[in-house]
């Protein structure tokens, strides 16, 4: 048996983890740590948020809870097992051990237990699918911890009863393996089938659940060879991905954005061979707008917009930020250059404050300039002339060159 007691499991233990651990022992209901937290700590991670499991039912809890004056929050959980009770300005998501009775592949319908190694049955890996008890015991029923110190991922049980119980976890199964797993390839022949088997499944989960995993996937390791494997295993067609999708390029881009933390839209770009292949995927998946743009705006100039030979590359990139005078252009070509593996020009265009032109309309009427059409005219043409200098013209050196012209 394994007992943890790392100084990241050791921080756990916060004023609230306290009350609710001395609730849970005076009534004999067993309080464990579950399924992702579990994995981290044993990574040697802390957790982002802790999920908690009990052989208490939601009413007995609920009871407990409201005669020790504790608040519960949103209810909204309660039908399949959770309450999330607030202690110490801490919120505590504590769901019943439960069994899956009916699956469609989408939602289940669970009856409570008392059995923890049921309850770990129904998880989908088994790095997910251990239980840390708060005196640092774990409980592993499925040898998750094995896997995690090999880095392997696998199903808890036969894969494809997994997969049909939900048909997310083909996803799943990627996202932990990018996270996870050492090389690329290092996977059962056997999962693969299953994947393959049921891949027309993720044709029936909405397009918000897979954007969520998929936008993992593609900021995780071995993106390039999970990608690839989405087509091999007949995937990628029914998350909104591109049947003809440009594998080649989506293999160099991956290799040189790896460290400029890119958004996940500019990763996938690389897949897009045209105009639609965006706007299909925004149809199956619902993208944000902003990441909808991104996409029409990568795939529009990713190849004209390149750095300028000589002196100033930057210049080309300058000028269209200058030319298009919107807030967004600045972080769409930021993206752009990472697209591009452009890494000093990234660096340089991140620290390139946008210069705002020094001349108005008012300076012009000073100038004894009355007319509107004359002072928009006027303003145009010296702008072009500043854009010319690298906008480096200052307010006197623009006005002369007014006279001038």
């Amino acid at each position: 048996a394994m007992k943890l007691q790392s100084p990241q499991f050791q921080a756990l233990f916060t004023p609230g983890l306290r009350s609710v651990a001395e609730l849970f022992e005076k009534k004999n209901y067993e309080l464990r740590i579950a399924g992702g937290a579990v994995r981290d700590l044993l990574s040697g991670m802390t957790p982002q948020d802790i999920d908690f499991a009990t052989t208490a039912t939601p009413s007995e809890m609920k009871e407990m809870f409201t005669s020790a004056g504790v608040r519960l929050i949103n209810n909204k959980g309660e039908k399949h097992g959770t309450i999330t009770a607030r202690l110490h300005e801490q919120n505590f998501e504590i769901t019943t051990l439960r069994i899956d009775v009916v699956t469609d592949g989408r939602h289940a319908e669970v009856e409570f237990t008392t059995d923890w190694e049921k309850d770990a049955e129904r998880r989908d890996l088994t790095v997910n699918s251990m239980f840390l008890g708060l005196d640092g015991m774990l409980y592993d029923f499925f040898n998750g911890y094995e896997d995690l110190k090999n880095k392997k991922i696998r199903f808890v049980g036969k894969a494809s009863e997994r997969i049909q119980e939900d048909y997310l976890r083909i996803l799943r199964y990627f996202r932990f393996y990018g996270r996870i797993a050492e090389d690329p390839g290092d996977h059962e022949p056997s999962t693969l089938q299953a994947i393959r088997e049921n891949a027309k499944g993720l044709a029936g989960i909405s397009g918000e659940r897979i954007w969520v995993e998929l936008k993992k996937i593609l900021l995780g390791n071995h993106v390039n060879h999970l990608v690839q494997l989405m087509y091999e295993l007949d995937i990628a067609q029914y998350i909104g991905l591109p049947l003809d999708g440009n594998l080649e390029e989506f293999a160099r881009v991956t290799k040189s954005i790896q460290n400029l933390s890119p958004k996940p839209m500019t990763v996938l770009t690389a897949l897009f061979k045209v105009k639609d292949d965006v706007t299909n995927l925004d149809l199956r998946l619902n993208i944000s707008k902003e990441e909808k743009n991104l996409g029409l705006f990568l795939v529009k100039h990713r190849q004209e917009l390149t750095k300028a030979t000589g002196p100033e590359p930057l210049r080309p990139y300058q000028d269209f930020i200058m030319d298009s005078r919107e807030a967004s252009t600045n972080s769409k070509i930021c993206e752009l250059l990472k697209y591009q593996g452009e890494e000093h020009l990234l660096r340089e265009i991140q620290q390139w404050t946008v210069p705002s032109f020094p001349v108005s309309g008012h300076d012009l009427r000073k100038m004894g300039v009355s007319s509107g059409k004359e002072i928009g005219a006027a303003l145009q043409q010296l702008r072009d002339e500043w854009k010319k200098s690298g906008y480096h013209m200052d307010k006197e050196e623009l006005l002369s060159c007014l006279k001038k012209l």
